[in-house]
């Protein structure tokens, strides 16, 4: 059985996951520590990205080439871009792009140099799987797993699942403005931030399947850094230790429930 990879860019993303993990061995590499073992019965290996495309893109490498991984889940949070995409929503890729990148007049705007490719596509099977995990996480289990009080001070009520463009950049949006340029822009981005598309160019590279999902933490405004801390530790990272759980036994099982 192939291992999974699963990445997150911040610590209190992956700490949940790593209490959960079984038989886990520990390899440091590039000032990362991958964490390779057991997650509800299925073998993976989980790892702390950091934060930034450069980061993210030399975690995925990493993990396909020491450790043979042939799927990725990543995590994380993102700011709001539409506007439906509510803080408290999980967002699922479908597709992911690089907003920053900008190699004109030789190649067009968004365009990766030589791969043709502005918006890479992620595993459609597996970001079926995620998504239908997220949702039943979403319908059952998120409400006795974060406080009341949690709840009430991020007016979380009734989270919802989106799935199309993330996009991605080597910037913390944070201004009505710059998220207004992303929609002006990419008018369907559902929302930004700084490493998915990074990871999706190295995937479609080694040709790995991968999906990324992004629980939204803010609007991508000037509230952006309003208590970020908080809603990371208080709410996303029961999202991905939450998620993820549910992900782990639709491979055991061979569903999404």
């Amino acid at each position: 059985m192939h291992r999974i990879g699963i990445m997150a860019a911040m610590h209190d993303e992956i700490a949940g996951l790593l209490k959960q993990m079984e038989s886990v061995t520990i390899r440091s590499i590039g000032m990362r520590d991958y964490h390779a073992g057991l997650l509800h019965g299925q073998p993976c290996v989980a790892v702390l990205a950091r934060i930034g495309k450069v980061a993210a893109a030399a975690t995925a490498v990493t993990l396909i080439r020491e450790f043979g991984i042939e799927r990725i889940v990543f995590t994380g949070l993102a700011g709001g871009v539409a506007g439906h995409v509510r803080v408290g929503d999980v967002v699922i890729g479908t597709s992911l792009l690089q907003h920053d990148m900008d190699a004109s007049p030789i190649f067009p705007r968004h365009e990766i140099p030589l791969l043709g490719h502005s918006r890479i596509g992620a595993d459609p099977a597996l970001s079926a799987m995620v998504e239908q995990s997220t949702r039943a996480y979403l319908d059952h289990d998120w409400r006795r797993e974060i406080s009341p009080a949690t709840q009430e001070a991020f007016c979380l009520s009734d989270p919802r699942v989106h799935s199309g463009l993330i996009v991605s950049g080597d910037q913390f949006v944070s201004r009505a403005a710059a998220a207004q340029s992303l929609r002006d822009e990419l008018p369907d981005a559902l929302c930004v931030e700084m490493e998915g598309a990074a990871v999706a160019q190295i995937c479609h590279e080694y040709g790995v399947r991968f999906a990324v999902v992004r629980t939204i933490s803010d609007r991508a405004d000037d509230t952006a850094v309003h208590d970020f801390n908080g809603f990371l530790a208080g709410v996303a990272s029961h999202y991905s230790a939450g998620i993820l759980r549910r992900v782990m036994t639709a491979l055991e099982t061979g569903t999404a429930a």
